[in-house]
């Protein structure tokens, strides 16, 4: 008896509810219903013989099969795209607008963007640098094409890596000690506000907002000058900055979840396509 064949389609299904994470968020991505997707799935795991997601009412979990098919799935699909661009002597040309957060953009988007480059050298890339809070309307509404978001909710875009979240201070002043606790903060909607003023709530403190700003840098300049202390994505903090934790009398913090947001207007352009696929293989394979 013959090995079984592994249509493209049933791997493009998998691969797509893993990074949803459930068969109704990945529908819209695969221009599919929910039943049709089930339908792939089922006959994906009929092949192999073993269940591959343990399916939850919001979340679908991947079992140490699905786990294992995992990698193999992405490889192959990346190989399909390959060998086909190559059969069709393709060139890809156009403009990407690229939007990400300023602590983001240095860490991760980086090296991404010298591969992209390498690549696809006929493609612009327009960068734009604001709070995720920001970036995720103008990405919905088609003012850009793509971003790398800390999202709030499984439907804004595909997940990628957590990101941890820290309390940080001047070991030269040490403005945690004060009572209140002086405190800088991002705009209103930011969650990195919301969850420094949950933590602090869980905690009992008293805090005080002696500083507001959009911007990375300015808040990297309040905590260097003893004017208050902050909570900033782990990958932004400076080395002069301290890295506070609960001996500080600060209360523990959710990480972000990363995720690689495409505007539903750029389906179909192929460098955007390209740009988006290479953040989501480099960033899972690397964090």
């Amino acid at each position: 008896m013959g090995w079984p064949d592994l249509q493209i389609d049933w791997l493009k299904c998998f691969v797509a509810v893993v990074d949803a994470g459930s068969l109704s968020s990945a529908a819209p991505e695969l221009y599919r219903s929910q039943s049709a997707i089930s339908m792939q799935m089922k006959k994906l795991e009929t092949a192999l013989g073993c269940q591959l997601l343990l399916r939850g009412p919001r979340q679908h979990q991947l079992t140490p099969a699905g786990q294992k098919l995992l990698g193999y799935a992405r490889r192959m699909l990346n190989l399909h795209e390959e060998t086909i661009s190559a059969s069709h002597g393709e060139t890809i040309t156009g403009l990407v607008r690229l939007g990400v957060p300023d602590d983001y953009a240095a860490t991760y988007l980086t090296p991404v963007l010298k591969r992209f480059a390498h690549q696809y050298s006929s493609v612009e890339i327009e960068l734009h640098c604001e709070q995720s809070t920001s970036l995720i309307p103008r990405i919905e509404q088609g003012d850009l094409d793509l971003g790398l978001v800390s999202r709030e909710h499984p439907r804004q875009g595909t997940f990628v890596f957590y990101e941890p979240m820290v309390w940080v201070g001047s070991p030269q002043f040490q403005v945690w000690r004060n009572e209140p606790l002086p405190i800088a903060v991002y705009e209103d909607i930011s969650l990195a506000k919301r969850s420094a003023i949950h933590s602090l709530a869980l905690q009992g403190r008293r805090y005080k907002v002696v500083y507001n700003s959009s911007s990375l840098a300015g808040q990297i300049a309040a905590v260097a000058s003893g004017l208050a202390v902050a909570v900033l994505t782990k990958c932004s903090v400076p080395d002069n900055l301290e890295i506070l934790g609960e001996s500080h009398d600060l209360g523990p913090l959710e990480p972000m979840e990363v995720s690689v947001y495409r505007s539903p207007a750029s389906m179909g352009e192929k460098a955007v396509t390209s740009l988006n696929d290479l953040l989501i293989k480099t960033l899972r394979h690397s964090f």
